[in-house]
């Protein structure tokens, strides 16, 4: 590991919540495997899914969540399209 990058990992330790939330903001979106019981709290809109099935959802970097689908590649297309870095939380 390099001196820089332990230096960001200190750092980022000391970082506000408010502050994390905005880091990326209009450049960076993160796309989260979640379970289709999920989406009715992410996706308030979103018609009723099927329960058990694995889906993956594409969030600003702020969390708000942007889009839904079935596939990891479908998300970071649309994060691309949109002008936005996906980055995988786990």
């Amino acid at each position: 590991m390099s001196e820089g990058h332990v230096a960001f990992e200190y750092e980022a330790k000391n970082v506000s919540p408010e502050t994390l939330a905005t880091l990326g903001e209009g450049h960076i979106a993160y796309v989260k495997q979640i379970r289709s019981e999920d989406v009715p709290d992410l996706f308030p809109e979103a018609p009723k899914i099927a329960p058990g099935l694995k889906l993956f959802a594409l969030h600003a970097a702020d969390g708000t969540p942007i889009m839904l689908t079935d596939s990891r590649e479908a998300a970071v297309a649309n994060a691309w399209s949109n002008e936005l870095q996906a980055v995988s939380v786990h």
